[in-house]
């Protein structure tokens, strides 16, 4: 009772439940900076973990890390109208490069030195497709050069009126990956190679299943000529794009008077892509497997997997108990398990087991004077269930109950989402289950951009994704699930963060 009064239940208000995870795990809290926020070192380990695995998949695809200015000139982004018109209302501009102190007091002490104006204004990267390819134009010679495959890890701006924390802020953190090819198919084969590569990412360490499939023009990224995403459904039933991979054809090729030399001595535009993810996916895991107690972290992405919490009354019983929690850390350290032996005189037990419980610690080991006698130590699991387990093979029960506690995340809420999943409604069926639990909903699409304006527009709902055949429908549909028109294309509706 005493962890559910800590936390606002996800039936009551999954907004609040999910920002009382937040604090109470210790994640991130807003920064004085309106629309910011400042990730914490619990929930910036959990990042620094998903980097290193993503680094790892995007290094062992051939591609290799760079970085680039944070500051883009403003003109760059006029260059691809589609690109402009996209990010247009959301970009930071920086048009001065000094202060003057005023004579003035409080606030009005400062401000802007007139005479320290720009030549021409600069812009915070929204993204940094354009200020790339203006480098890949001085790069890229000769068919040799291709494909040019990089990355960098970086910070964006991208100004929000309503935010919330991982999920939508002004300022996040992410990966963009931008590469060059010679043809389009090449390209083509880049940014489905992507999307295979979060989608593992995201089953494999996240444990959250995902559908892919590619964007609509009118949801599409700007400027591209394909869009594939990642979509997940989250417990609230909304769904959450959570990564996606751009074919962007030869647009920012032709902006940026991107070349190459072809074998046979011609001239020909670069095929372009570009791929991302951001600390949105902190968000996603916590939706997708938190609990009423707080933050559950699959194991491959918790920041400390392990928390060892010796009980003893007695200086003789605390130096035993805490002997043996050293070695059992030591043995599990070996293992490359992440463990904390909590040895502090301040809490009680039940104190350290709450605290480890709301910061999502997968496994918690209790040692006590009995247990000591009976050559074993409590396993506790965060999602449910103690068992004891014998001191000599504790190693082996935890690397096992780690293993099951990642598949049995998945698996949990790859069965959530087909239960809340419907296939071959009718539009009164769709709208009712749009408008009521909500979910993923499959149906016929006409392809017409005034039909999908009409159904945001009624329920809210857009289109996520046509899906890829693996979660198509078994039967196609034939008609499109709001007008009635033959389908061209099966499509995937949820409301969504």
């Amino acid at each position: 009772m005493a962890q559910a009064q800590k936390i606002t239940p996800r039936a009551k208000d999954f907004s609040e439940w999910y920002g009382d995870v937040i604090a109470q795990a210790q994640l991130a809290d807003y920064s004085p900076v309106r629309g910011c926020m400042v990730i914490r070192p619990h929930g910036y380990r959990i990042w620094e973990l998903m980097q290193r695995a993503l680094d790892d998949m995007f290094r062992a695809s051939g591609h290799r890390n760079a970085y680039f200015p944070l500051f883009i000139p403003m003109s760059f982004l006029a260059r691809e109208a589609e690109h402009v018109e996209g990010f247009a209302k959301e970009v930071a501009v920086v048009t001065h490069t000094r202060l003057r102190a005023t004579g003035k007091e409080g606030k009005d002490a400062i401000a802007v030195d007139p005479t320290s104006a720009l030549e021409e204004p600069l812009v915070v990267r929204p993204t940094s497709e354009t200020i790339i390819y203006a480098m890949f134009a001085k790069w890229i010679q000769s068919y040799r050069d291709l494909p040019l495959k990089l990355n960098q890890w970086a910070n964006v701006v991208r100004w929000e009126l309503r935010t919330r924390l991982f999920l939508r802020t002004t300022e996040f953190l992410w990966q963009e990956g931008h590469t060059a090819h010679t043809d389009e198919a090449d390209a083509e084969s880049e940014a489905r190679l992507i999307l295979e590569i979060y989608r593992d990412f995201a089953e494999t360490w996240m444990a959250m299943p995902v559908i892919t499939g590619v964007k609509t023009e009118s949801e599409k990224f700007a400027g591209a000529l394909r869009t594939y995403a990642i979509e997940a459904l989250m417990q609230d039933n909304k769904a959450l794009q959570a990564g996606t991979s751009h074919n962007l054809g030869q647009n920012f090729a032709k902006a940026f008077t991107v070349q190459y030399q072809t074998a046979a001595g011609g001239l020909e535009y670069v095929w372009n892509t570009s791929w991302g993810v951001s600390t949105r996916l902190i968000g996603g895991l916590i939706m997708t497997h938190s609990d009423d107690n707080g933050l559950v972290a699959p194991p491959k992405l918790a920041p400390v997997q392990v928390a060892i919490v010796p009980i003893w009354k007695t200086d003789e019983e605390k130096q035993q108990v805490s002997g043996v929690g050293s070695q059992v850390k030591t043995d599990l350290e070996k293992a490359g398990v992440r463990v904390e032996l909590d040895l502090r005189d301040t809490m009680k037990p039940g104190a350290k087991y709450f605290e480890w419980e709301g910061l999502g610690v997968p496994v918690r080991l209790e040692i006590g004077p009995r247990d000591l006698a009976s050559g074993q130590v409590v396993l506790a699991r965060r999602t449910g269930g103690k068992a004891p387990a014998p001191i000599q093979s504790v190693v082996g029960a935890v690397t096992k109950a780690l293993d099951g506690i990642q598949a049995a995340l998945f698996a949990a809420a790859r069965e959530r989402r087909e239960q809340n999943s419907i296939r071959g409604a009718t539009k009164a069926q769709f709208i009712e289950f749009i408008k009521g639990p909500g979910g993923f909903a499959y149906g016929g699409f006409c392809g017409s951009p005034s039909c999908e304006a009409e159904i945001k527009q009624q329920t809210n709902a857009t289109i996520r994704v046509l899906p890829d055949p693996e979660f198509r429908s078994k039967e196609a549909p034939r008609n499109c699930i709001w007008c009635g028109a033959p389908s061209l294309a099966e499509a995937v509706w949820a409301q969504a963060y």
